[in-house]
């Protein structure tokens, strides 16, 4: 499943389902029955969830990594390292800064996409 956030301040951003159900969750939303058809950050809503995406992003980034430079049989595969939330989330997070500055709602649908 994809889900599409969109707005009028920026171009829409497209997320597979288990991504967008992982942000919409740090959020704030309540997706405990899976991702709902529709929904909406409100303008009013929109400075909290930034908060608490901005949060979880700080609080990932404080874990520490594990430096295998030197151990070349380590390294996993490009294709295989793991995605932090803050590149995931990076895309919605400006479109919610974006759309704070100027009160306008950010909306998501969740559909195939196609």
């Amino acid at each position: 499943m994809l889900v599409t956030f969109s707005s009028k301040v920026d171009a829409d951003i497209l997320m597979l389902g288990d991504h967008a159900k992982a942000v919409l969750s740090v959020a704030g939303k309540n997706i405990e029955g899976g991702i709902p058809e529709r929904g909406v950050f409100s303008a009013e809503q929109l400075p909290d969830a930034i908060h608490k995406i901005e949060m979880a992003i700080e609080a990932e980034t404080s874990q520490p990594i594990l430096d295998i430079d030197d151990l070349d049989e380590l390294k996993p595969h490009p294709l295989s390292e793991h995605v932090r939330l803050g590149q995931r989330a990076y895309p919605l997070l400006h479109m919610m800064k974006k759309a704070q500055a100027t009160k306008t709602p950010v909306l998501w649908e969740a559909g195939s996409g196609w």
